[in-house]
């Protein structure tokens, strides 16, 4: 498999480099930044990833550490490509450039969805009015360039030699809720049963009738990446963005949840059924509208 350049996971691992040798040399945080004269979280956030550092800084860092200087060229190397920019960044007003800087990297990405269609399985159509429904503060050039790069992210999925591993499980009313209106989500549900078929893709619904179930605390996503050295991150939507997660045990629990999740839901072959009925006679169709007067 090809790895994927992202700047993003770069960070994270020159990040990880830098603490390693750190702790290898019994040096303190605030050792290093008395050195650098710089603030301790400076440098917490750069070995943690979520601050870019410059090749100078790099170098500054391994010397106090006493690195090789071998080691050195190749650290400073990574550095270089961390400051790179991602395609992504003329839109970083209007996404998580973190999330999608990860996603771009990642071999496989299982996850949870409780309210919405996923990203990488959107139409155009649906994602444009879905954007609209949740930012309905936002201009029409803030709408359409998150609309372009969410369908920019979905070359993810088709690509020919390295494309993502996606396991997905949707809850019963992400298929249930016509966003965009009636014409626009049976679009989107064909488009659901024909990725469903895809050999890269897994889809299941969780049913109403399952009751409740492990995931009930909210949407989240479990990245994989193809370098031994990039750990798994899960990453948990909340309504200012949401949470990055990479310790061993908040892994585990997450990864326990989606198998309880998965082992809840109908299987592949029942969901993409189920998807394709939908598609034809949609549950809002048959309801009726409001509350009947008593």
């Amino acid at each position: 498999m090809t790895t994927r350049q992202s700047p993003t996971v770069r960070r994270r691992r020159l990040g990880a480099e830098l603490r390693k040798r750190r702790e290898h040399a019994g040096i303190t945080l605030e050792f290093v930044a008395e050195r650098m004269e710089c603030s301790q979280s400076k440098i917490s956030r750069i070995e943690t990833g979520h601050s870019s550092v410059t090749s100078r800084d790099v170098r500054d860092m391994l010397t106090i550490y006493n690195t090789p200087a071998d080691e050195v060229d190749v650290l400073v190397e990574i550095a270089k490509e961390a400051r790179q920019k991602g395609w992504w960044h003329p839109y970083s007003s209007v996404l998580v450039g973190a999330y999608v800087g990860l996603e771009a990297a990642a071999s496989s990405i299982r996850a949870y969805e409780q309210q919405v269609v996923p990203g990488l399985l959107q139409s155009a159509d649906y994602a444009e009015a879905m954007i609209r429904g949740a930012w309905p503060d936002w201009d029409e050039e803030a709408i359409m360039n998150r609309v372009r790069v969410r369908m920019g992210r979905q070359s993810l999925l088709t690509r020919q030699d390295d494309a993502i591993r996606f396991q997905v499980v949707l809850d019963e009313s992400v298929v249930s809720r016509p966003v965009g209106g009636d014409e626009v989500m049976r679009d989107q549900l064909r488009l659901l049963a024909e990725a469903a078929s895809w050999p890269n893709v897994t889809l299941q619904v969780l049913p109403f009738e399952a009751g409740p179930h492990a995931g009930m605390d909210g949407t989240f996503a479990i990245l994989e990446f193809p370098e031994p050295g990039d750990s798994d991150v899960v990453y948990a939507e909340n309504a200012t963005g949401g949470l990055f997660l990479e310790k061993n045990d908040e892994l585990g629990k997450y990864t326990k949840i989606f198998e309880n999740i998965r082992r809840a839901a109908l299987s592949p072959e029942e969901s993409a059924e189920l998807i394709a009925q939908l598609a034809e006679e949609p549950l809002w169709k048959s309801r009726p509208r409001g509350f009947e007067s008593i």
